[in-house]
């Protein structure tokens, strides 16, 4: 296990910029997953670690060393790719050996190792097939397998699961993160999955345009995002107005809201709501648009007269009657308690709105009374 730091890192390629300014810190032991869209930088940021690119500028270490300017062999570091890398000439248990036979393990400790890493990732059944005769899942469980024979002081895995169906995905994911908490080596993931990020990471790192935007546990990044980028990319959320009022409060959603900075009356800021925090309750001046069944929720498009359309995720047990054109409650309507609208708010300029409840479905207790445990402050420039 070693801790990973790197420092203003910054890389281009030719008139693109890659990476810009980029620093993290990883702690000895933790998984830390890079997410982003497509061309962020992820992926170049896992290759100048590895030793693969060298970066324009800026620093790598590793376990206190700097390791700027080592070649990948030196570093000892694991890793997994997309496509397995596996080779197609050797069985699993062979693949799985061949790093320790690069490092000229005794053959005893080799077979000790194989062994143990074989019944690990659960592939005693398939350890004498070659990669033609297994699944995508199997082979990736090979690769992993073999990259962590070698007890390597950082795992790197390059968008490990993206070749796999849902399911396998879903169960390989969880293994990963039970292997590397069993093991418990330094971790970095690249994904462009949200949910793969949210349920394998210690911490999240979302990256856009070759900057980090944010790093933080998984729980942290959905509630309190730090900017517009990161709220609309870790999942889905509803943007509506905010807009000042007299006394220096916000009104979003139909409720007249406390804020971290006093409001200016007609000032408007854009406020952003998850989903599975906005409740739909029947008759009113809203129209549902759209019922999508997703198995344990369904999520209804809601067209309200005064602030468009909203996403809202409904219990599907409680959802079973809403069909499109029927007439439902307005959004932010909780006479009852049933619904506490969560508004991280996206102040454009230099103003800081409070959102209103971070807190999803905190039944019983009136909204009002709950503002002031819930409040906290986003200060988040965004585009006019």
């Amino acid at each position: 296990m070693a801790a990973v730091e790197m420092t203003g890192i910054e890389k281009s390629f030719g008139p693109s910029v890659a990476l810009a300014d980029f620093s993290v810190s990883i702690g000895s032991g933790e998984l830390v997953c890079l997410l982003g869209p497509s061309g962020c930088g992820k992926t170049t940021a896992l290759r100048i670690l590895a030793g693969f690119e060298r970066p324009d500028r800026g620093t790598v270490v590793v376990g206190g060393k700097d390791v700027s300017d080592d070649p990948p062999e030196r570093r000892r570091f694991g890793m997994v790719f997309q496509d397995y890398s596996l080779f197609p000439n050797l069985t699993a248990r062979q693949n799985i050996e061949f790093g320790l036979k690069v490092q000229k393990r005794p053959a005893t400790e080799r077979a000790e190792v194989v062994e143990r890493m074989v019944a690990v990732t659960a592939l005693d059944a398939h350890a004498d097939k070659y990669p033609h005769q297994m699944s995508g899942g199997q082979k990736q469980r090979v690769a992993l397998a073999r990259a962590i024979a070698t007890s390597p002081r950082v795992l790197l895995l390059d968008e490990p699961l993206s070749a796999l169906d849902a399911k396998v995905r879903e169960t390989l994911r969880d293994e990963i993160r039970r292997l590397q908490q069993e093991i418990g080596v330094t971790t970095v993931f690249v994904t462009h999955d949200q949910d793969e990020a949210l349920a394998v990471a210690d911490r999240v790192g979302v990256m856009s345009n070759g900057r980090l935007e944010q790093l933080a546990p998984p729980r942290e990044l959905y509630l309190n995002p730090a900017n517009a980028f990161v709220a609309g990319f870790i999942g889905t959320v509803n943007r509506v107005d905010a807009v000042g009022q007299s006394d220096g409060r916000w009104r979003v959603l139909g409720r007249v809201l406390a804020g971290s900075r006093p409001g200016h009356e007609g000032v408007e800021e854009v406020a952003a709501v998850r989903p599975e925090q906005v409740a739909v309750d029947p008759d009113g001046p809203a129209t549902v648009v759209g019922v999508s069944f997703l198995g344990p929720i369904t999520r209804v498009t809601v067209d309200d007269p005064q602030v468009g359309q909203v996403l809202a995720d409904v219990i599907s047990a409680d959802a079973a009657d809403l069909r499109p054109g029927q007439h439902v409650t307005g959004i932010g309507a909780d006479s009852e308690g049933k619904q506490e609208i969560a508004a991280e708010a996206f102040a454009r300029a230099d103003m800081t709105v409070t959102d209103a409840l971070t807190q999803a479905r905190l039944r019983g207790r009136n909204a009002d009374d709950l503002l002031g445990e819930v409040l906290k402050r986003v200060p988040v420039p965004i585009e006019g």
